[in-house]
């Protein structure tokens, strides 16, 4: 059986033995749990214990009651669900004074599932964007996702930073998104053009478009020519062009072609080179993109990845997307977008953070012996279910 699952139903069964769990459940939400009916059976436990359920005050055995009403209010919200499950629940608890360590469990598949669940979609935006040559789709689902993996770290009770695997995800590719790869390389044919046609037209895009913008090798590596005799301040033309093509070894490792070189600018007419380094740089924005979103689910996938290390790999994978939006930014003049993730502080974690660690490993005294739900109702009237959750 899936041990998540496992996870999930003896939480939830420790919580059905004794109310008093939930206190030491604070820092796990109804949707952390993967299956609907439990994520309404603990949102049901919540709500009986925030309206001050009979069960939380008796020192004696829990009331059967508590059982009944929590089935009921469940059932508000889900279909399904019958009293012989939440029975089920509670055999499948082996200690119900483990729940902390139970709901840890469930909290670590919450966090693969969400930060899976986000990159793909970070993917979706980036291809939606490569087809309408648009970048603020994937630019504002890459700051739901950075949002997302601050506020994981913070349940989670880490520091959010930026950490390299030590080992690449096996699972990522170089596969790029749906893009009209015929214009995309026009516009680089345009613009290497224009760099090598233009006198000063380096001095437009120098400042922010790199080599690794062009999604051909081979212009990237014409670019970088450019950029270096633009770097040395000599001329600019097809035939110094080809000189520092030679002296970088180029030509002899068939990277490039002397015929390539020479017929750049043959049938372009006159452009603005910066017109067309925007347009280079989108397509590098929304590819950049679709690569940090396949190197995050990847790594959300590995379950043997603990979720600190899952979270701080996932920023790092994030860190490419960051340099190039800087760039971008430079590009059109705008300002320079805050950084993914800050350092942790000198004055040490939030006190918030330091709650959540704790919840989870702090050591704790032995309770008495679990109290089975009584078979019989207790004397006091059932609680009817509520009809509205707080």
């Amino acid at each position: 059986m899936n041990p998540l699952l496992r996870a999930e139903q003896a939480v939830l069964g420790a919580v059905l033995i004794d109310p008093g769990q939930l206190t030491r459940l604070d820092w796990l939400a109804p949707d952390h749990f993967y299956r609907p009916v439990h994520q309404a059976l603990f949102g049901a436990l919540r709500t009986l214990r925030d309206d001050g359920h009979s069960a939380l005050s008796d020192d004696g055995p829990v009331p059967l009651s508590w059982v009944n009403n929590a089935v009921d209010e469940a059932g508000l919200h889900v279909r399904g669900l019958t009293t012989s499950y939440a029975h089920t629940l509670i055999s499948a608890c082996p200690r119900f004074e483990h729940a902390p360590v139970y709901g840890r469990m469930v909290l670590e598949g919450a966090i693969h599932r969400t930060i899976a669940q986000h990159a793909i979609r970070l993917h979706q935006a980036a291809r939606a964007d490569a087809v309408q040559g648009e970048v603020e789709g994937a630019l504002r689902t890459a700051d739901v996702l950075t949002g997302v993996l601050t506020d994981l770290a913070r349940r989670w009770g880490t520091d959010p930073r930026p950490v390299a695997p030590t080992t690449a995800p096996a699972a990522v590719t170089t596969v790029s998104p749906p893009v009209q790869s015929d214009q995309v390389a026009e516009d680089e044919r345009f613009l290497l053009a224009v760099l090598t046609e233009q006198p000063r037209a380096m001095d437009e895009v120098v400042d922010w478009l790199r080599p690794v913008d062009f999604a051909d090798p081979a212009h990237g590596q014409v670019y970088r020519c450019l950029g270096a005799l633009h770097h040395r301040g000599e001329p600019i033309d097809r035939i110094t062009l080809l000189w520092e093509a030679q002296r970088r070894g180029l030509l002899a490792d068939g990277t490039l072609s002397g015929e390539q070189l020479i017929a750049i600018g043959d049938g372009m007419l006159p452009g603005s080179a910066e017109w067309f380094g925007h347009r280079v740089m989108r397509s590098s924005l929304t590819r950049t993109a679709a690569a940090s979103a396949r190197a995050v689910r990847a790594l959300a996938e590995d379950e043997a990845l603990g979720p600190g290390r899952l979270i701080n790999h996932a920023l790092h994978a994030l860190g490419p997307l960051d340099e190039v939006r800087a760039r971008w930014a430079t590009a059109k003049g705008s300002p320079a977008p805050k950084p993914t993730a800050s350092a942790p502080s000198a004055g040490g974690p939030p006190p918030a953070r330091v709650q959540a660690a704790r919840a989870r490993s702090a050591p704790r005294p032995t309770p008495s012996p679990p109290v089975q739900p009584s078979p019989v109702p207790a004397a006091a009237p059932s609680r009817p279910p509520s009809r509205a959750r707080p």
